[in-house]
C-alpha cells in the first residue's frame, strides 16, 4: 500500500555481492542520484548518547553522510551535574564559509541544539548559503533541489524550559520552525512554538479530546510553514486496553509552499488531494522513566527517511520501535537515565533498503 512519501532523495540503492570475485557492488537506481549528505547542526557532548553521537550513527547506517556543524562541544550532555562546554557560537560562521569555499551542496539539513539565540542567526546565514536549489547549473546539476530543512525545536521538556532558554531564543526558533519542511517537537516545545500554556501542557494528556487538542495545535504550525510536524514523547493511557503508552503524533500536509511554490516532496495517492491534512498516533507501551538523546534519535531517523524518500507515517513507526527497543534494553540493563538508551545494538533495523 502506497502512502505519503518524504522527498524523493531517496539514496535508491542496495549494496550486493558479485559471487564471483566477491567485490562488493552497489547499482544505480535509474533516476536517482548517489552520496546523500546531510548538514547536521547540533552539539556533541562525550557523554550521554545524544546530539551528534546520536546522529552520525543513524543517519550513516540509514545510507546517507551526516556533515557535522557543532554548536558546541560538552564534556558530558547538560543532565549531568557537572559538565564543560566549549561553546561554538563564533566558530559556526568559519564552517558556513568555508563549505562555501568547497562549493558543497546538501540533499538535506538538520538543525537540533542551540546554545543562545545568536546561534539561530547563525543558522539563518547557513540556510541562506544552502538551503537553496541550484538553478545556474548544468546537466543534473541544475536538477538539484533545495535540500530539505528539519528543525527539532530543542527548548524544553515536561513543561519546563532549558537553561539556554529566553524568549528571544523563542521568538528566533518560530522563524526558523516556519522555514522548516519539517519540525519535531515535544508536547512542551509545541506548547511554546504556539503560544499555548506549556507549564500545563500536560494536562491535556488526561484529557478525553488529548490527541484532537495536540493536532489542532500542530495544524496552526502548519499554517505557518511546514508541512510535516511530528509531535514526539506523549504520554497518556490508552482507553481501549487501559495501558500507559508514549506515542508521536504525525501531522502531515499534501501540497505546495506557498512562498517559493515548490512541489511538496511526495505524490498524491489513496485520492489525498493538494492541502490535505492527515494525521496518525504510533504508540509503544510506556516502560517506566526517561532517556538521553531519544529526541534526538527521533530526529535524526526522520531525518534518514527523509534523505532516502521513504514514507512518512512508515519512518515514525520505525523510529518509534527503534527507540522503544533501545529503551527497553537500557531499562533491563538499568542505565542511568542520563547515559542514554541502548540504541547501537539495534542500527540494523534502520538499514531497509529498496531492492
Amino acid at each position: 500500500m502506497h502512502g505519503i512519501l518524504f522527498p524523493e532523495f531517496d539514496v535508491g540503492v542496495r549494496a550486493t555481492c558479485d559471487s564471483h570475485d566477491d567485490v562488493m557492488t552497489v547499482p544505480w537506481k535509474e533516476g536517482k542520484r548517489m552520496g546523500k549528505k546531510i548538514a547536521v547542526i547540533n552539539d556533541l557532548s562525550g557523554f550521554g548518547r545524544c546530539s551528534l553521537t546520536a546522529a552520525i550513527p543513524v543517519i550513516s547506517v540509514m545510507g546517507a553522510q551526516p556533515c557535522p556543524l557543532p554548536t558546541a562541544i560538552l564534556s558530558a550532555q547538560t543532565g549531568y551535574p557537572s559538565f564543560y562546554c566549549d561553546d561554538y557560537t563564533e566558530k559556526m560562521e568559519y564552517f558556513r564559509r568555508e563549505w562555501e569555499k568547497m562549493g558543497v551542496a546538501f540533499d538535506g539539513i538538520y538543525t537540533g541544539y542551540v546554545a543562545n539565540e545568536e546561534q539561530i542567526m547563525h543558522i539563518f546565514r547557513f540556510l541562506d548559503t544552502f538551503h537553496v536549489g541550484n538553478p545556474s547549473g548544468r546537466g543534473k546539476a541544475a536538477e538539484r533541489r533545495r535540500p530539505f530543512l528539519l528543525v527539532d525545536p530543542v527548548m524544553g521538556d515536561d513543561g519546563r524550559t532549558y537553561k539556554m532558554f529566553t524568549p528571544k531564543l523563542l521568538e528566533r526558533m518560530k522563524r526558523l520552525a516556519a522555514r522548516a519542511d519539517v519540525i519535531t517537537p515535544n508536547l512542551t516545545e509545541l506548547c511554546l512554538l504556539t503560544g499555548n500554556d506549556f507549564q500545563g501542557c500536560g494536562f491535556l494528556t488526561r484529557n478525553d479530546r488529548f490527541l484532537e487538542a495536540i493536532e489542532e495545535m500542530a495544524r496552526e504550525m502548519i499554517a505557518k510553514g511546514p508541512h510535516v510536524v511530528v509531535v514526539t514523547g506523549i504520554g497518556f493511557e490508552d482507553p481501549a486496553d487501559g495501558v500507559e503508552k508514549i506515542g508521536n503524533l504525525a501531522v502531515v500536509k499534501r501540497g505546495t509552499r506557498p512562498q517559493d511554490g515548490e512541489e511538496f516532496p511526495g505524490r498524491n495517492v489513496n485520492g489525498l488531494s493538494d492541502g490535505t491534512i492527515v494525521s496518525r498516533l504510533s504508540a509503544f507501551p510506556y516502560i517506566g522513566g526517561s532517556f538521553s538523546g531519544t529526541g534526538d534519535l527521533f530526529a535524526s531517523v526522520l531525518a534518514g527517511g527523509m534523505a532516502r524518500g521513504d514514507e512518512v507515517f512508515e519512518t515514525v513507526e520505525l523510529a518509534g520501535e527503534f527507540i522503544a527497543r533501545a529503551m527497553e534494553d537500557a531499562a533491563r540493563e538499568g542505565v542511568e537515565r542520563n547515559e542514554g538508551a541502548n540504541f547501537e545494538k539495534y542500527l540494523g533495523m534502520l538499514n531497509t533498503w529498496e531492492s
